[in-house]
């Protein structure tokens, strides 16, 4: 480890107990609502409020849905803690992406119980960084606990407490954050460095879909290696990014973060940007273009603000507007519908509402709300179609506006369509708040 790292550690470390002594004093998580109502009622009555009148039963479901998958806490979470939703098949779980999306969701109206869950996210952070992809709730079939303890999750985190900042005006619980965040950059750092620049979700070695996109296209016919991801490595700046953020605010010295963070846009949007097709791929790809393809994954680049302005505004107007690619019926199509290996199956074509989320999200960073309404409108208007016929939601959602159950999810499993009731990949509140604010 560099040694301004090691220091910023140790400095993060004190911080952090400090800080959580200061807490248990207080008796309080310091959510710091102050003037500001946080219940689930105001959640019901800003869902009744917001986006089409048409999507509002729909909207009016996800919050009691969010409501009813809330438990008391439980070891090991010191607060409340949110399952990812009661119709997963496995059973009750927390964490992953999941956890932040439902945080986002929430954040406006119960911005308590949003930060609550990533008290809970942080709270079983490994000695050596890791935080838990997903921690299993005890269910009718066992009576532990269990998470894995090798294996991580995109660390889409910082997002939502910089929501949570921005919603309260409590700048100060970066305080909390700041150790979790540096500890887990470390993480990375010493387990998912990839050859040379960049880094690796362990996806490429084991199949065991630490990115969270499980089956995913990009790797039917790689070879083992420790390469760059497009994903991992755009996750990773983006934690370097906010770590530069937070030290500068806590007036620690963010030379090392900012370094990186630079470093990282630089190789994202030379060494895996092709100029010829306009697209970010994995670095494999790069060397050998028979492996190239159109998933999803190529467009994260939008999201964390990696990608330049005319790289961004070719790949919304080229790839993600384009409706023989992603702007399918039912946007986005987690495969381009161009691409050969496209089909109605879990991550290789379906649509998820919250990587439509995130991707509509990145438009608007970029000044190209026109795309975010464009995704999010249709997106919504299918999502509340589906609700009117079926009264759930769904895991994901067919691209080409068909019924969810049409849509396979692992075919060498017993469940083999989608979910209902899931919640962590449906943050439909925060999408029609974000649809209100382009429109």
């Amino acid at each position: 480890m560099k040694s301004s790292l090691l220091l910023l550690l140790i400095s993060a470390t004190l911080l952090s107990c400090t800080n959580t002594s200061d807490q248990k004093q207080n008796g309080t998580t310091e959510t710091a609502t102050k003037n500001i109502t946080s219940s689930w009622e105001n959640l019901s009555t800003e869902a009744n409020s917001i986006g089409k009148p048409e999507w509002r039963p729909m909207l009016q479901y996800v919050a009691a849905l969010h409501k009813k998958s809330t438990h008391p806490a439980k070891w090991p979470f010191d607060y409340e803690w949110e399952e990812i939703g009661p119709g997963y098949i496995y059973g009750p779980a927390f964490g992953h992406w999941d956890i932040v999306n439902q945080a986002i969701d929430v954040v406006n109206s119960h911005p308590e119980h949003a930060i609550k869950q990533m008290f809970n996210n942080i709270k079983n952070q490994e000695a050596d960084g890791l935080i838990p992809g997903s921690i299993w709730m005890p269910n009718a079939e066992s009576d532990s606990v269990t998470w894995d303890k090798k294996i991580g999750h995109p660390p889409f985190w910082p997002f939502a407490i910089e929501d949570y900042r921005n919603d309260t005006g409590h700048d100060s619980i970066i305080n909390s954050f700041y150790s979790p965040l540096i500890r887990q950059i470390t993480w990375f750092e010493n387990n998912r460095k990839a050859e040379g620049e960049g880094f690796f979700y362990n996806d490429i070695l084991l199949k065991e879909w630490e990115s969270g996109i499980d089956e995913g296209i990009r790797f039917d016919d790689t070879k083992d290696g420790k390469f760059a991801c497009i994903d991992a490595t755009c996750h990773v700046y983006f934690m370097y990014e906010m770590a530069s953020k937070w030290s500068k605010e806590l007036k620690l010295d963010n030379t090392y973060f900012d370094k990186r963070a630079s470093d990282l846009k630089k190789f994202i949007q030379t060494e895996l940007y092709s100029e010829k097709e306009g697209l970010f791929f994995d670095s494999w790809a790069m060397e050998d273009p028979k492996l190239r393809s159109l998933a999803f994954e190529t467009l994260f680049p939008l999201v964390f603000g990696v990608a330049t302005q005319q790289q961004a505004d070719r790949l919304i107007d080229d790839y993600l507007l384009n409706t023989e690619y992603f702007n399918t019926t039912h946007p986005i199509a987690t495969v381009g519908k161009k691409d050969p290996k496209f089909e109605l199956r879990m991550w290789r074509g379906p649509s998820w509402n919250s990587m439509t989320y995130w991707i509509a999200r990145g438009c608007a960073t970029y000044g190209r709300e026109d795309a975010t309404k464009i995704l999010l409108e249709k997106a919504l208007n299918e999502s509340s179609k589906q609700f009117k016929e079926t009264g759930t939601i769904w895991e994901f959602y067919n691209p080409l506006g068909g019924s969810p159950k049409d849509v396979l999810r692992k075919p060498q499993t017993e469940k083999n369509e989608p979910c209902v009731d899931y919640l962590g990949h449906n943050p439909l509140i925060e999408m029609s708040r974000l649809y209100d604010k382009v429109k």
